[in-house]
């Protein structure tokens, strides 16, 4: 993207062009999220911005509320055979997609087909399914060669690659190849005339959406569009965004940066929005086991021990208000599957580092650890490096744009551990936790532990949540000692938006349907 000034950022971003053939609109929001959309495929990528663009533009047969429960979305009605082997579906009437075509089982048969192979919860359904087809226009019908209870909780997993639907004639295009104009049945339609990468994403209200009567509650319940746009708008840099909201000429903004918090907060007309529990971020350095001398596990416990979250929260400038105290829960501080089994082996302790790296095999062999220019992650891991090399490790960071880092990270030499942070929707389950969901499996890390990846199937068979809750419990001992990941905190990012923009959905995902202007 060439370089702009910030005056012909907003100069040319934000005039709102009229839309082909239409009126303009008579609301509009100006939104800047995290980044821009660029893949529009949410079957292709686990990128969170690729979802937030998805549950607007698609929906899906269950989606999960604010207290984590699953709930219909677009399924009417389901019922299940008393061995568990047999599930029909049947879809609430009128549901259209945005090419103004009835949605049908078939279609919905042909997305979770397409959808399953990329999905580890999917691949882990999948693997229990003797047959998937539709009985008649509006049903179909799952059925099983063995229990599997975690049926519903799969199909409306909020985690990327998310289970939408689409029409089986995009479904059958082949997942490498990505889409280029999606049609969804969502609340917002994606105007492919009026995308300009690197500027501007038009969604526009689809008149066509059939709501639930539900009161909305996250991803769950109805989804009433009343803004009649939205203009997704991409922005040079955080600071040029927040400027932008403090001056009105945009009206919400995803992840407001900390150092201007104080700015953005006294700015007249603006208002903040922070978030607890599942909504929080969780940070983790990812540890590379198929690289010496991490593939000993001895030497990778020394690790829980230079981790000062703490530290690190403070030197990324997170205010007291929207951080956790230290957290050494693998799924989540207030979520509901926290357990805090081992965490006394967990504590920054930089003596007992040294100690415990003593007593191990470690001879001095230098560490990669690849971060971001940047961003909050690099900061994570500065603070961490430095704890290691007083330790005793032999570190040395490099910096790197994320899609490098992201290439870095597929090849399984030539690096020791990254920092990132994800959502706590998408961490706070044994089956979607990024770092142990995907343990024995060929996934960026390569760790691999056999008594995790048995809990993980015991999990997925268990349909009692107390049950759930203590194989929860067990994994996250487990984890202590195999360490797949090191927790560097537990946070909010708030997001900023203008006070005309009305009944913002309080969530961590960007959400605007029930929003108004």
């Amino acid at each position: 993207m060439a370089t702009l000034s910030r005056r012909g950022v907003l100069g040319a971003g934000l005039a709102l062009p009229a839309l082909a053939g239409t009126a303009r609109a008579s609301t509009v929001a100006n939104i800047v999220l995290e980044s821009e959309v660029v893949i529009l495929d949410p079957h292709a990528t686990t990128a969170a911005i690729t979802r937030s663009f998805a549950t607007h533009v698609f929906d899906t047969l269950f989606a999960m509320d604010g207290e984590g429960v699953i709930r219909p979305q677009m399924v009417e009605a389901w019922e299940t055979s008393g061995d568990g082997l047999i599930w029909n579906f049947r879809l609430r009437p009128g549901l259209m997609w945005h090419d103004n075509t009835p949605v049908t089982a078939a279609d919905c048969v042909a997305s979770l087909e397409r959808w399953a192979p990329r999905d580890a919860l999917g691949r882990m359904l999948w693997a229990a399914k003797a047959e998937l087809a539709a009985t008649d226009a509006r049903s179909f019908r799952l059925t099983l060669n063995r229990p599997f209870p975690l049926v519903l909780d799969v199909l409306g997993k909020p985690n990327a690659p998310l289970p939408v639907m689409m029409p089986a004639r995009l479904a059958a295009v082949p997942v490498e190849q990505r889409l280029r104009e999606p049609v969804g049945s969502g609340p917002f339609r994606f105007r492919a005339a009026d995308w300009r990468p690197g500027d501007l994403m038009v969604l526009e209200r689809f008149d066509g959406y059939v709501p639930r009567e539900e009161p909305q509650d996250f991803l769950a319940g109805s989804k009433r569009a009343h803004i009649d746009r939205l203009n997704l708008r991409v922005m040079p840099d955080q600071a040029t965004g927040a400027s932008a909201l403090i001056q009105g000429e945009i009206d919400y903004m995803q992840y407001l940066p900390f150092d201007l918090l104080p700015r953005i907060e006294r700015a007249r007309g603006v208002r903040t929005q922070g978030f607890g529990g599942i909504h929080q971020f969780q940070g983790n350095f990812r540890i590379n086991h198929a690289a010496e001398p991490f593939d000993d596990p001895a030497i990778r416990q020394v690790l829980w021990r230079c981790v000062d979250q703490t530290a690190i929260l403070t030197a990324i400038g997170v205010p007291e208000r929207y951080r956790s105290p230290p957290c050494n829960a693998a799924f989540l501080c207030d979520g509901p599957m926290e357990s805090r089994l081992g965490a006394e082996r967990m504590g920054f302790d930089v003596a007992e580092a040294r100690r415990m790296l003593a007593a191990t095999n470690y001879r001095g062999q230098p560490l990669t650890f690849l971060t971001v220019a940047g961003g909050i992650s690099q900061t994570a891991a500065q603070v961490t490096i430095q704890a290691m090399q007083q330790a005793g490790f032999r570190v040395e960071e490099q910096v790197m744009d994320w899609g490098t880092l992201l290439a870095r990270r597929g090849r399984r030499e030539g690096w020791h551990m990254f920092s990132v942070y994800a959502n706590g929707t998408d961490m706070f389950s044994p089956l979607t936790h990024f770092y142990i969901s995907n343990t024995c499996a060929d996934f960026p890390g390569w760790d691999c532990d056999r008594e995790i990846e048995a809990a993980l199937r015991e999990f997925a068979a268990t349909a009692d949540p107390a049950g759930r809750r203590a194989i929860a419990a067990r994994i996250q001992a487990r984890v202590v000692e195999h360490v797949p990941s090191l927790m560097w905190g537990q946070f909010t990012i708030p997001a900023g938006y203008r006070d005309r923009l009305r009944d913002l959905p309080r969530a961590a995902y960007p959400m605007f349907w029930g929003a108004r202007i």
